[in-house]
């Protein structure tokens, strides 16, 4: 099997990045897989320090065929970080399988990614693979295929990649032609509309909703794990985007996942169990107040650098 490069990207968290890392390497194909890591420049001198400890934990990296660091001098921010990553590991190979320094992933992960992407690979209804799934309480099948697209541990080929749409406000404008805002928020249980609508108006800097609007709108499919091969440990406000809330920390599952032959169509009977999910928890109140503590911030800082001019 022709594997596909792991792309880790990372800023200033080692602890986080030591983990996912260490999980990675335990992996039954890590030692045959590439794996290339984007490190992000420092935004400024305090977290100068802490990127700089990163990077020295990184440099001689073994346990995989071959580790490639890239490093950014200057300060990307994730959302670029990513997109500019991405775009050239897919248009150097071909695919890639995507990950962030807060991720945990099952043993069994880089050999469901890879069967994934060999599996689909020329299926132009399916737009990527993802390894983490919701806790929902209910069985789920032992894979299946939701529309639009995911970032909690994620692969897709270039194919795939090329339908990425930057513009957030061409998005959320197709999305209001077509009267589909409902539709993409999962009948009103998650607030992605009200989301793709914060990065218009830069209260977030989400590449992950953009990703997720682009497939949406292309009417294509993305496969799901009914157990997660993921556990997310970014909930603990120690990242940019870091929430408060536990509600999606999973455990990820110890087996693997048998790729069976199943129908390439959107599981309505899994999008009603995640709606009823989200409804369950209030997930749409918890955002709203991340967004609002966003919006606080981002006040503190333009207040801050009004102050500084004035004070010139």
């Amino acid at each position: 099997m022709n594997l596909a490069p792991i792309a880790l990207f990372v800023y200033n968290r080692l602890g986080h990045t030591q983990k996912t890392i260490e999980a990675l390497q335990k992996n039954e194909l890590a030692r045959q897989s590439d794996l290339i890591i984007f490190s992000d420049g420092s935004k400024n001198n305090q977290d100068a320090q802490k990127v700089n400890a990163v990077r020295n934990f990184l440099q001689n990296m073994d346990g995989f065929r071959s580790v490639q660091l890239v490093v950014r001098e200057k300060n990307f921010g994730l959302a670029k970080s990513i997109i500019t990553g991405v775009t050239e590991i897919t248009g150097k190979y071909g695919k890639v399988i995507v990950l962030e320094d807060d991720l945990i992933t099952s043993p069994y992960f880089l050999k469901y990614m890879n069967d994934a992407l060999e599996k689909y690979e020329y299926d132009d209804k399916v737009i990527s693979i993802h390894g983490y799934v919701y806790p929902v309480k209910q069985e789920l099948p032992e894979t299946f295929f939701l529309r639009g697209a995911d970032c909690w541990g994620w692969a897709t080929w270039k194919r795939g990649w090329d339908l990425f749409e930057v513009d957030s406000k061409k998005l959320f404008s197709q999305i209001k032609d077509e009267k589909l805002e409902y539709a993409f928020d999962i009948d009103g249980s998650y607030p992605f509309s009200q989301m793709l609508k914060m990065q218009i108006y830069g209260l977030n800097n989400s590449w992950a909703i953009r990703w997720r609007a682009s497939a949406f709108l292309a009417n294509k499919l993305t496969l799901y794990p009914g157990h997660s091969l993921v556990s997310n440990r970014g909930f603990d406000q120690s990242g940019t985007h870091g929430g408060f809330t536990e509600i999606f920390v999973t455990r990820y599952c110890v087996g693997s996942i048998l790729l069976k032959d199943i129908d390439i169509k959107e599981s309505k009977e899994v999008e009603q169990i995640i709606k009823a999910f989200f409804h369950s928890y209030k997930v749409w109140i918890i955002v709203k107040l991340i967004s609002i503590r966003n919006q606080v911030r981002l006040f503190v800082v333009k207040s801050k650098i009004i102050l500084n001019l004035w004070q010139r």
